[in-house]
């Protein structure tokens, strides 16, 4: 992949890794793509700028208040004229002074002025890496889309054994031409049809109350926007949700079960069915025309609930319409396998994707989520990612499953699947 013509701006933190800076300054010369170093005081303690300067053929900037290169507000032009900003060795402290918005040096400044897309390779010692702080902060990096290239592990500078180490220039210089040449995205979705809902369903008691679950529609629209990705024509109905819409998607909001119902019939046929909706298990039998009003001494009403329809159960039951890999969602706060195992059963599922939404967990309606894919065959437990990620994921396996490569047909019934 070339990289002729395209700059980066690489912003050399302290630590001792900032040695490979210069290799990874080499090799992208080398490569013809012009490089501009911001050397952070703390960086200046391992590598100088005359080092920087030599190798890259270009001015080195260290200071926020230069009277030269700030007249001109240089930070703001720093922060624009490059294709790339890589920051390696990304420290600990710079990390998180990223992670909170902090601009209280150059590199710090450029990086929060910045509208184009930032690689960071960290580097520190394991502990610091492993720190909740630190996973925290990194998790909320790539959420804004930072690319990360993480540390690799073996022996530190510190005596100490771990992962930590700064990536090797090669594996730096491969992730900078990744994202300066894209390759395109794969589309082994492409001709298929995935129907997803989310969000959860308001039921009304009257004009201004209802029943609802709780749900941001974070998950389910991040799934319909990964299978979109992917190339498949996708159908997103929505409860009332204040996410935006997918691009690339075709949604339809509802506010009820009844009508969320309606419209996944109104989008059969359908390749993919994928439920991650919480609709309300119950409906006010008869919902008041005019708000009801709370009276002095007066008792509460009683309300009569009604079960909502099954969505999940409708769509996936046997018959020529039923989409040929359906994935149901199990929201659970105890017994979450064996109450995940009985709704794939009970549901007609081929797959459940379950987490706990205990309270502990923060998981309901925050930005990262922990699922595990139940199916026939087993369970594959995933590690706690963004939601995002989740979504990836999920649609990744969802395009390499043997029945969904297959094209519209099928008798209706569920398919061999593996997760």
């Amino acid at each position: 992949m070339s990289l002729s013509g395209k700059r980066v701006l690489l912003i050399v933190a302290g630590g001792i890794a900032a040695y490979k800076a210069l290799e990874l300054i080499r090799l992208l010369r080398r490569a013809d793509c012009g490089v501009s170093c911001v050397l952070t005081e703390n960086g200046g303690q391992f590598v100088t700028p005359l080092s920087l300067q030599a190798l890259s053929e270009s001015k080195v900037y260290t200071g926020l208040f230069s009277l030269t290169d700030e007249s001109e507000m240089g930070h703001i032009q720093l922060s624009r004229a490059a294709d790339l900003l890589v920051v390696a060795p990304a420290t600990a402290n710079l990390l998180a002074k990223m992670a909170g918005g902090l601009a209280d040096d150059l590199a710090s400044t450029v990086l929060l002025a910045t509208d184009k897309p930032v690689l960071v390779a960290p580097a520190m010692n394991v502990r610091m890496w492993l720190h909740p702080a630190t996973q925290a902060n990194m998790a909320t990096l790539e959420r804004r889309g930072v690319h990360v290239v993480p540390p690799g592990e073996g022996a530190m500078a510190c005596n100490e054994f771990g992962p930590g180490r700064l990536a090797e220039p090669p594996e730096l210089l491969a992730a900078i031409e990744s994202l300066l040449n894209p390759a395109p995205l794969p589309k082994p979705l492409a001709g298929r049809h995935a129907l997803v809902t989310s969000g959860p369903t308001h039921e009304p008691i009257d004009p201004v109350r209802y029943l609802a679950n709780r749900s941001s529609g974070r998950q389910g629209h991040a799934i319909a926007a990964a299978l979109a990705e992917l190339g498949a024509r996708v159908t997103l109905v929505s409860g009332p949700v204040s996410v935006p819409d997918p691009a690339g998607v075709t949604v339809h909001r509802v506010e009820t079960a009844l009508e969320m119902l309606a419209a996944c019939r109104a989008a059969l046929p359908a390749d993919v069915a994928v439920f991650a909706a919480a609709v309300a298990d119950w409906r006010v039998d008869h919902a008041a025309a005019q708000k009801l009003k709370k009276l002095p001494g007066a008792a509460p009403p009683a309300l009569t609930l009604l079960p909502n329809p099954d969505i999940l159960a409708s769509i996936a039951a046997p018959g020529p319409q039923r989409p040929r890999l359906v994935v149901g969602f199990a929201a659970e706060t105890t017994d979450l396998m064996a109450n995940a195992r009985a709704k794939l059963a009970r549901k007609n599922a081929d797959w459940i994707v379950a987490n706990d939404v205990s309270p502990e967990t923060g998981i309901m309606g925050g930005a990262e989520n922990v699922v595990h894919v139940i199916t026939a065959a087993g369970i594959e437990s995933w590690p706690r990612l963004a939601k995002d990620a989740v979504a990836r994921r999920l649609a990744s396996r969802i395009a390499e499953t043997r029945s969904v490569q297959q094209f519209h047909g099928g008798d209706g019934a569920a398919a061999a699947l593996e997760p």
